[in-house]
This record gives C-alpha cells, structure tokens and sequence, in this order.
C-alpha cells in the first residue's frame, strides 16, 4: 500500500495533485497545495493547544472545507477523530463526547436554525457534565467568550514550526487507531467502532478501484462526513485519487442539481431516495446532467428500475451497489463494473478483496452475516462485553444483519437482527427510540418497528401504552419526540394499544405488530 498513515496520504496529495482543484465551497476554491498547507496549518494549532497522539478529538458540524480541515489537521497531529453526527440532539452528542474522553471539540455555529453551542450548553448544565472536555471551537467568524473562533484556533498554531509538525505526523503510523465512529446497538446505547488508519487506506483503495474513482473527477459528497460513507469513501478516496470534492451540508433536490450541472459533477454515491428524488425532480430538463457518470447506492433496497433509469435516462455509465457497516470499516461487498443490472439491483455485490463473508445458514437461505478481513475494527471504544458479543475468537464479526449468498458469492440483506431500520440512508435503531420514548411522562410501555414509507424507504412506527387517565395523542408524542432526538429518529407514526404482546421472558413479539402495521395511527 502506498500510504502508511493519513497524514502521509494528505501529504502526498498535496505534493502529487498540486495544482488540481480539491474542494469547491459556494466561491471558494482551493488546490490540492493549498489544503495540505490549511491542513498543516491546522495540525499545528493542535500541537499548540496540547494534542498528544491518541487524543480525542471530535467534530459535529455538517459537510463543509472547514470540517475537512479541522479533521484531518486533528489526524494529522495523531489525534482519533470523533465525528458526531449533525442531527444529535444535546443530550446525545453529550453522552458521545463523554464516553469517547473527547479533549477537543470543533462544533459548527448555528446550522438549519439550532445553534449547536446553546444545545451542548445546555445538555452540559443538565446532565453530568464532560470532565475531559478541555476546549471548545466553533467555526465560525464569532463564539462564546469561554469557547475560541476557528480564525483564534488557528492563529494560535502560528508559533509552532513546519518541522514540528512534520515530525508529529511522520510518526503517526498505520496500527494507531485513526477514528472511532459511533453507531446505536440494540441496547440503545452508542457504541464506538475504533479504525485504525491502515484499514481505512486499505478499505478505500479497494472502494476506489472497484469504483473507478480517477483523477478529474468532481465528486458532489452528500453523504454526511460523519458517516463513514460520507468522510471514508468521499474525502479519503478523492485524496486518494485527486479527485475535486464539493461537499454540500444539506441534502436539497434543487441544489443537488444546480450543482451537478455548473461544477460537470462526475461522481455522485449516496442512497436511493438520492438518486430517485433527482430522476423525478419536475425541473430535471433543464439542467446539464450529462458529466455524471458514476453511481454508488446501497443502505437500503435498489429497485432495479432505478438502475435502469440512471443509465438509461441520465446515461451514467456506472452505478454500483455496495454493503457495509462502521463496525467493518463501511465496506464489506461491492458489485463489480460490467455486473449484469439485475445483480447491482438484486444484490450488494461480492466480498471486496482480503475479506471473506459468510451467512450462517444453507446456500441460498437466510442467515446471520459474519465477515472476517483486515476491514474489521479492533473493537468498540472502552467497551469489552459490547466487542465480546459481536467479535469471535477466530475474527469473525457477527454484524446482526439478516442476508442470502448465491452461488457466485452476491449478498443479499434481507432483514436485520437488530431490528433497525434505514431512514433516508439514516441508520434508526428501535431500542434507541424507544428509551427516550419511555421518558414521557403519559407512556407507560413503547414498542417501535420500521414501515415502508414512499419517500424515505422506511419510517419508525410506534406502539404505545399510555399511563391510566392519560390523554396524550399521536400528534403530541411527535412533537415532544422532535425536541428529545434527531429527526429521522421520530416515529412519523404513533397507534395506542391496551397492552404489548410479549412472549413468556416477556420480551416484545416485534413480528406481531409487523403484521398490525397497516392499522390505523
């Protein structure tokens, strides 16, 4: 492998793609020169503020050059980056920032009108507070008086020397844990699956080949930077390929594809519901779609029509589907380039080279999917019973998922033991919602299960059990809920029962209420 380390590769990115345009902000733009010397800039800020190797460093801020910046400045001066996702409430992001021991933080300012620094605050006041949590940037031109400006951080690395910073990010090497991502499991609790930077570089040089990621490519990265999907296969392979990254915070139809047609956009992954609102988007005709050429989908079902309609309609050349998860490093299968429709469609493709996948049932059956490779993460952060369960003593990873292999070795999800489900490409975790749901003071019991939804594939529905004399409505529950948890988390639907079935340990039969679910709310 070519890189050792993600400093290396920035490193070489910058040397390499010099003067090959890196990422496009809105009027902003910058070469590969130029973001290794802001990314230098930025380590060196952290070395000034006293990050040691294997620090902590989290940032919750939605896709933007400055999130790109501040990350790889944190890796490069060998911190373990924490993104955390940008529909956290407070409380959530807290209980993150708490258990990973995070020292530094880069939070964005205000963002779809929250001001993320008021929320944290206030989660901070009212729950147990964040003891490791040293210091606090907000990037943007203004902060708090107790918290520093982007423009303060970096100003305050402007003592500390080039080969300072060069000896810092030399040493980082490929067996030091690069980031840890945090993903809810059945218990409702975030774990954090811990990556180290030779898995990452390996996992996206193979994503990258069997894309055929190149250089001058311009990649419009919708996918969040703090999902894998978005940071891993967005940020680290454009480095990889010097490829031009246009990162866009928020997910809109309209200017998804304004900036499709004014950037000649080349390279566009995210989910179904992405690919689908742009074929159907009435305005579709007018713009100059026709630089796009490759298409990587997955996270939910692909409706073979689709795959048919991006070549057939926007005549993209490549549209791939792939599998994966944080606990495998993001990627376990991938269809291959000249794979038939019907499979990109049908399946997730084949296990990536130097992993092996199995199900644990007959050819052809459904069962448990196990993947064992170098893309399987060390372990969840500062949690031994969690790892316990899901890593086998001779490295497999049970990933609670639910799928088929054929006789050439495709993967097909079909469920998931887990019970989660996928809310436009957003993993929502039952158990999760669930617990917070049981904090409202009329609920005495809830149960939440996955629907099919025509707009974001699948919404949470729940069940509930109200206290004696209580009123609350559906509509009541929805709005308290949208204040205590990010959005696609909220049940879109609420149906009150007398009572939960339970089988006899008392546990939830979740495939009775499946059968219920075309009730009425």
């Amino acid at each position: 492998m070519e890189w050792q380390s993600i400093p290396e590769l920035v490193r070489r990115a910058a040397e390499r793609y010099a003067d090959t345009e890196a990422v496009v902000e809105g009027r902003t733009r910058i070469s590969y020169g130029e973001l290794g010397a802001r990314v230098e800039r930025s380590a060196a800020a952290c070395l000034a503020n006293g990050v040691e190797p294997g620090d902590r460093v989290a940032v919750w801020a939605p896709n933007t050059l400055d999130w790109i910046v501040a990350a790889l400045g944190a890796v490069s001066a060998g911190a373990v980056l924490v993104p955390l996702n940008t529909r956290f409430k407070g409380a959530e992001a807290a209980d993150v920032l708490r258990r990973s021991g995070t020292r530094l933080l880069f939070v964005t300012g205000t963002f779809l009108g929250t001001s993320y620094v008021a929320s944290l605050r206030r989660a901070v006041a009212e729950g147990p507070g964040l003891p490791d949590l040293e210091q606090v940037v907000v990037l943007s031109d203004d902060a708090p008086a107790d918290f520093r400006t982007w423009k303060e951080f970096l100003a305050s690395g402007d003592g500390v020397g080039e080969a300072e910073v060069r000896a810092r990010s030399g040493a980082v090497s490929g067996s030091w844990p690069s980031d840890i991502v945090f993903t809810s499991g059945t218990t409702g609790r975030p774990k954090g699956a811990v990556i180290t930077h030779a898995q990452t570089l390996r996992a996206y040089e193979v994503w990258s080949d069997l894309a055929g990621l190149r250089q001058g490519d311009r990649y419009l990265i919708v996918n969040p930077f703090f999902h894998t999907f978005g940071y891993k296969a967005g940020v680290i392979a454009c480095l990889m390929r010097g490829a031009t990254m246009i990162p866009q915070p928020v997910f809109d139809v309209g200017t998804a594809l304004a900036n499709i047609a004014a950037e000649r956009v080349s390279v566009l992954p995210g989910p179904p519901t992405l690919h689908q609102s742009l074929l159907d988007h009435p305005a579709r005709g007018s713009y100059d779609l026709s630089a796009l050429r490759l298409v990587v989908t997955g996270a939910a079902v692909v409706p073979l029509r689709l795959v048919e309609r991006l070549r057939g309609e926007l005549g993209v050349e490549t549209v791939l589907t792939a599998y994966g998860l944080s606990e495998a490093s993001g990627i376990v299968t991938m269809c291959r380039r000249g794979d038939d429709p019907s499979v990109i469609a049908s399946t997730s493709g084949r296990a990536i080279p130097g992993t092996e996948v199995r199900v644990e049932a007959p050819l052809g059956e459904p069962g448990e999917v196990l993947v064992r490779g170098f893309n399987v993460m060390r372990g969840y952060y500062a949690d031994a019973a969690a790892t316990a369960e899901v890593l086998t003593e001779d490295g497999w990873l049970r990933t609670g998922d639910v799928g088929v292999l054929d006789s050439a070795g495709n993967l097909r999800i079909t469920d998931r033991l887990k019970d989660m489900f996928i809310v436009g490409g957003f993993n929502a975790y039952p158990a999760e919602i669930e617990q917070v749901l049981g904090l409202h003071p009329d609920v005495a019991d809830v149960a939440v299960i996955g629907v099919p939804d025509p707009r974001l594939g699948e919404v949470g529905k729940a069940f509930v059990v109200r206290r004696p004399g209580a009123v609350l409505t559906g509509d009541d529950l929805i709005a308290w809920a949208r204040r205590e948890m990010a959005n696609y988390k909220v049940p879109r639907r609420v149906e009150f029962l007398g009572e939960l079935p339970r089988n006899a340990s008392g546990k939830v039969v979740k495939g009775e209420l499946r059968g219920r679910r075309a009730g009425h709310p």
